[in-house]
């Protein structure tokens, strides 16, 4: 399908990752008296959801599904459901080199133009940093469901602002790259 990038009001950068969530507990640091050695409840499972994520450092515009695999099927999902968001915006959205990003399946919607990030670079998707946030909030937690995960994973994702989208995703190299441009 061919893309006529003039028919849209604006335009968008977005870096889109895959993270994966399960009720394993994560172990972070504590605060304990000294010499108190800190007990969290522990719990090792190994079920888990994928949460997909498209989040743009020009605005802070984020965009984020939960998916039950990560696979060229559900990437084709994430893609119809994210070409909804503000369809009146072309959105060029940076992927990593999954397998599933570049299968023949997947049909990209009109108003998205894929790029890829150099393989084995996961530092230049700021991406991570959004995950890294994510996890961050899940350490010391125990969630003995998949179903607690999916809680958890919605009221993250509901007090995910703009600004903090924009000020953890914001890099060097992407100032740079939309100074003459924004």
């Amino acid at each position: 399908m061919e893309r006529h990038k003039s028919a849209y009001r604006y335009f968008n950068l977005y870096f889109m990752d895959e993270s994966r969530l399960g009720p394993i507990t994560q172990n972070g640091k504590s605060l304990t008296a000294k010499r108190i050695k800190p007990v969290c409840p522990f719990q090792q499972a190994f079920k888990n959801l994928w949460l997909s994520g498209a989040f743009s450092p020009v605005n802070g515009e984020h965009f984020l599904l939960e998916l039950p695999v990560c696979n060229s099927d559900c990437f084709q999902i994430w893609l119809n459901e994210f070409s909804e968001l503000n369809p009146q915006e072309f959105k060029i959205i940076f992927l990593d080199n999954g397998a599933f990003h570049k299968a023949e399946k997947p049909v990209i919607p009109a108003n998205i133009e894929p790029a890829f990030i150099p393989p084995y670079c996961p530092e230049l998707n700021p991406a991570e940093k959004i995950w890294a946030f994510f996890k961050g909030k899940f350490t010391n937690r125990l969630c003995k469901t998949l179903d607690e995960v999916s809680d958890f994973i919605a009221d993250t994702a509901m007090k995910l602002s703009y600004e903090t989208v924009v000020k953890t995703c914001r890099y060097e190299y992407i100032d740079l790259a939309i100074s003459d441009c924004f």
